[in-house]
């Protein structure tokens, strides 16, 4: 594997230069809206590269194994690669088409997320559909050889640049909340999608809400069956958090290290308190990496929620030592510290409120449907 983490980091030294060298470090969490343009393009030279889809069986993709997708992770994290804008469709979308989706759909859309020239959001939560998925309200009514789409999406991710939208959708109103739902994929720019961004205490918009007014989808375009779509949704979250969770936690130990810099320079480093939470900080981080690569080869259907449980609090944590380590001046401005101590805030909520990640091992562990 030494020469293959060599390709990797040969690859992204040669090419996170020139008109690419400012996007290093740029685009990570509360900080999606930087370089939109630019990082398409990078995405692009990805998917030229073959590095989109590493992970993808053949004859999808380049069916890379765990461990050469870690190296790939974890190099570009080191390398200050910026934050992805394919990530949607080549870690959700795609391992949800390859495992439920037809030869047709994976023939028609896995080529153009490898490439990186059609992007994709997710359509799950609502304002009353949060944590509660199966609550969702958004329609889809046939309408001919398609379907119609009415209703509100919220905290969508990248809706405003994507090209098209997985959605959850009710298609029979009459079954249980968990029955009834579909699973269909939706193009973005059509009349009857409308984007407006949600502005955060940041002061950013990586969110968004989308409403959809009657908006169109060919019936072809629905993964499984009618009614199928809570089955094909859920496994959509079981491959949420994979190995890519590996290059997270290497963009974490940055985090960390920039924190790090800051207490020596303020002084905070040479307090005992202080220091002691650096510590702690670093050997968490060690535990979510173990964790990690000790659930790769054979996850359970509760691992993905116990790394949330784990990652999530950490990050918390590390927002709060950055505003403390740099002191008043952090609250001046948007300083990094500050971006940073905001953004954590949300982190044990979206992507499954870790209420909800208790509630899913607790169902487990007691045999609960």
């Amino acid at each position: 594997m030494t020469g293959f983490r060599g390709e990797v980091r040969d690859w992204l030294a040669a090419h996170l230069t020139g008109r690419y060298a400012g996007l290093a470090g740029s685009g990570g969490p509360g900080r999606e809206h930087e370089n939109v343009p630019l990082r398409v393009e990078w995405e692009r030279e990805l998917g030229a590269a073959g590095w989109i889809g590493l992970g993808w069986p053949e004859p999808y993709g380049a069916g890379a194994g765990v461990a050469r997708q870690v190296i790939f992770y974890e190099e570009y994290a080191r390398a200050g690669g910026p934050g992805r804008l394919s990530h949607i469709g080549e870690y959700l979308l795609a391992p949800t088409l390859i495992e439920y989706g037809t030869p047709e759909q994976c023939a028609r859309f896995l080529p153009p997320i490898a490439a990186a020239t059609e992007l994709w959001c997710q359509g799950y939560s609502e304002p009353d559909a949060g944590s509660d998925l199966a609550a969702v309200q958004t329609r889809a009514v046939r309408d001919g050889d398609g379907w119609r789409i009415t209703g509100q999406k919220v905290w969508t991710s990248l809706a405003h640049i994507a090209d098209w939208c997985f959605v959850l959708a009710r298609t029979d109103p009459a079954a249980p909340k968990h029955r009834g739902l579909s699973y269909l994929l939706v193009p973005m720019d059509q009349p009857g999608v409308t984007v407006r961004p949600i502005r955060q205490i940041t002061g950013t918009s990586e969110f968004n809400e989308v409403y959809f007014d009657g908006a169109y989808t060919d019936a072809g375009n629905i993964v499984g069956a009618p009614g199928d779509g809570w089955r094909v949704a859920t496994g959509t979250l079981a491959f949420e958090r994979g190995v890519a969770t590996l290059g997270q936690q290497v963009g974490f130990a940055r985090e960390l290290d920039a924190v790090l810099a800051t207490a020596r320079a303020t002084g905070a480093f040479d307090e005992p308190v202080h220091r002691d939470r650096l510590v702690d900080a670093w050997i968490e981080l060690q535990v979510l990496r173990h964790h990690a690569l000790r659930t790769l080869d054979a996850p359970s259907p509760t691992d993905p929620s116990v790394a949330k449980l784990l990652w999530a609090p950490w990050h918390q944590r590390l927002g709060e030592l950055a505003m403390s380590v740099a002191g008043p001046d952090a609250t001046l401005g948007h300083t990094d510290a500050q971006l940073l101590f905001l953004f954590t805030r949300a982190d044990t909520i979206y992507g499954g409120s870790n209420e909800i990640q208790r509630n899913i091992i607790a169902n487990h562990l007691l045999g609960r449907p």
